[in-house]
């Protein structure tokens, strides 16, 4: 049987907001207050960098490049989010499903599969590697960070729809991997596609991955959430990365419960 829980499409917003909202929305979940929410948007231009970014070598943008750099919590390393790609952010309480990152990571990169699939696009995992790629030549197509602290996931994945790739090889190193290639669906598939034509898939994909039950929530419903300084303040304790073959994981310490 299914669980219940919210979704929140969002058009485009800034980098910054997002994550307030992630973790207002994190901490409810886990008060109990409100199910497992799944986030869908854009962002503008903004590159993040992960807990292990290297700045003095994956960092070379231009000065003349209008985009945002945030440092954040998530695990892995810089990464470039902007219009046409699809963010997907899970707030989950792993209680519920297995208490195990690596194979939260995994149903994270199934679901993106799951959707490349319903639009004949075979994406699949390369070992030692994260995200979702093409095969044949390898290049990649999805990128993967995410962050858990008492087990409530924050951060997610970014499907590349219809973007520019060029800033993922000549403004940042990205994920840290030097000579990687990047594509997106609408390269793929030679054909237009717009990231409001992804959605319901990407939605449907994550629901029957982790046994969600989706009710869409008005957007302006999620955007007036209470602070949350205790949330805050717990997020701002130092984390420690806990990998699997280079994953983009960030973890805090999780007391064990009885």
């Amino acid at each position: 049987m299914k669980r219940g829980a919210y979704l929140l499409n969002l058009g485009a917003t800034p980098y910054r907001e997002a994550w307030g909202l992630q973790r207002a929305l994190a901490a409810a979940v886990s008060q109990g207050a409100i199910p497992d929410t799944v986030i869908l948007l854009e962002h503008p231009p903004v590159i993040t960098l992960g807990r292990r970014t290297d700045e003095s070598a994956e960092l070379h943008v231009p000065d003349a490049a209008e985009v945002e750099v945030v440092e954040t919590d998530r695990g892995g390393k810089s990464t470039y989010h902007g219009p046409g790609q699809l963010v997907c952010y899970p707030i989950l309480d792993l209680n519920r499903h297995g208490r195990d990152v690596k194979r939260y990571c995994r149903d994270l990169e199934e679901s993106v599969i799951g959707t490349l699939a319903a639009f004949g696009i075979e994406g699949a995992r390369i070992e030692g590697l994260t995200g979702v790629w093409l095969e044949s030549p390898p290049r990649k197509i999805c990128s993967i960070g995410v962050h858990i602290s008492r087990w409530i996931t924050t951060h997610g994945y970014a499907l590349n729809v219809d973007l520019d790739p060029t800033p993922f090889s000549e403004w940042i190193t990205a994920c840290g991997l030097e000579d990687a290639a990047f594509t997106t669906m609408t390269r793929e598939l030679d054909r237009s596609l717009g990231v409001d034509d992804v959605r319901a898939e990407a939605a449907a994909a994550i629901a029957d991955v982790f046994g969600l039950q989706l009710d869409e929530l008005p957007a302006e419903d999620g955007l007036g959430l209470w602070p949350q300084p205790v949330h805050d303040k717990l997020a701002a304790k130092p984390l420690r990365a806990a990998a699997r073959s280079g994953e983009a994981i960030g973890v805090e310490q999780v007391p064990a419960r009885p």
